[in-house]
């Protein structure tokens, strides 16, 4: 078994950096697991037309300086331009983000009455967030109508988020588990309530079989509870992959390997291939000629979708631990499928990930508008193309 320290990485794709700081709130409200951080539109002296926005999965608890940045000096300035519309920002942000949904709803619940009861005149509000965040708050807008309680909401939007579920590579669920005793957080990640709920297939240990998670089981039955959909907000979906294609990733390869002569010599961790019996991890030497082995799963790491470059992140902490012994062919892997951030209805997008989505009839998915990106992007990646469809459509029910 590998001896060397891992260096600790997200297996959801963020990467941990030392983000510029965020502007001062106007406004900061704490809430039950979380936090509120509310930033005026120009020239409001107070809530006028809210848009909360809700973060997603990652290690830890939320960072304002690290959500802000995406938000705004990325690809494009959204803060500023919804601002500058004059409309206010509400982030909403958890204590831990790998907590179960269930709990996480607490915070928002709680983000939507405060906002109503101070916003100055009766503008509506805008629900939504990024990835996670967009399922948290499509369960507390159908929770709360369905309880008869007023949200006050015009449009809800998801941002990227897994409606039908998201992809981890089998291989790299088996590798946190395989490097427990060194690096627990890394398994401890993979087992997080939000994880188990968030996933479409999850491995609990090392060598189990790929299924839906009893935690996921519950969440969706919890959400059908009340409806599954918000019924009153138009809803608007983003997808950061295109419509069509694929990701450019092959299935059946070696998308991280050891070095041959090396550390790692014999270790690999394949891309999803279909069929029986398909080995998306080899331990080799190194992790006791462990083997992972799955069937019946689609080629899930080449559809077109949000992507994560998650054999990269991998391959970086193996790299920090042992320098030179390992190769990462294949950085990126589908993370969100476009049939699941658009939430295809009447179809499985599991069993045809390479379908076309580019413009479904109204009766094809949960949305009343939704925009794919050109091409395939990196997951929750703020765009000029994006951001501005969506402020676009903030503008015409404000």
């Amino acid at each position: 078994m590998i001896k060397s320290n891992i260096a600790n990485w997200d297996l959801m794709g963020r990467t941990k950096k030392d983000a510029p700081e965020a502007p001062k709130p106007d406004v900061v409200w704490k809430l039950p697991g979380g936090t509120a951080w509310v930033y005026y539109g120009v020239g409001n002296r107070g809530l006028v037309r809210p848009v909360i926005l809700s973060d997603g999965f990652h290690q830890g608890a939320t960072d304002l300086n690290e959500i802000w940045d995406g938000l705004e000096r990325g690809k494009f300035a959204f803060a500023t331009n919804l601002r500058n519309r004059r409309c206010d920002l509400v982030i909403v942000g958890y204590d831990d983000c790998t907590a179960s949904i269930l709990d996480n709803a607490r915070a928002v619940t709680e983000c939507i009455f405060r906002s109503s009861a101070e916003r100055m005149g009766s503008a509506p509000l805008a629900v939504g967030g990024f990835s996670m965040g967009g399922l948290i708050t499509r369960y507390v807008l159908a929770k709360l109508e369905m309880e008869r309680m007023d949200h006050q909401t015009d449009t809800y939007f998801s941002y990227d988020s897994p409606h039908h579920g998201a992809w981890m590579p089998i291989g790299l669920q088996a590798l946190a588990h395989a490097l427990r005793d060194l690096a627990p957080e890394l398994s401890e990640q993979v087992n997080s309530p939000a994880a188990r709920q968030l996933l479409w297939r999850h491995i609990e240990e090392f060598g189990a079989t790929p299924g839906e998670d009893p935690e996921r089981t519950r969440f969706l039955e919890a959400l059908n509870r009340f409806g599954g959909w918000p019924q009153r907000p138009r809803k608007l979906a983003l997808a950061n992959g295109a419509g069509k294609g694929n990701s450019g990733v092959p299935a059946g390869k070696e998308a991280l390997h050891g070095v041959s002569g090396g550390a790692l010599d014999g270790f690999a961790l394949f891309t999803q291939a279909t069929g029986d019996n398909k080995v998306v991890f080899q331990g080799g030497p190194a992790f006791d000629k462990l083997e992972q082995r799955v069937s019946g799963l689609p080629e899930a790491d080449g559809a077109h979708g949000g992507t994560l470059e998650s054999f990269d992140l991998a391959f970086k902490a193996l790299n920090v631990a042992l320098p030179g012994a390992a190769k990462c062919p294949y950085p990126s892997t589908s993370f969100v499928p476009t049939g699941s951030a658009v939430a295809l209805r009447g179809a499985d997008p599991w069993k045809d990930l390479s379908a076309d989505v580019t413009n479904l009839s109204p009766d094809r998915t949960e949305f009343d508008d939704y925009k794919c990106a050109s091409q395939n992007e990196r997951h929750t990646l703020m765009t000029e193309e994006l951001g501005t469809w969506l402020l676009d459509r903030l503008a015409q029910h404000r």
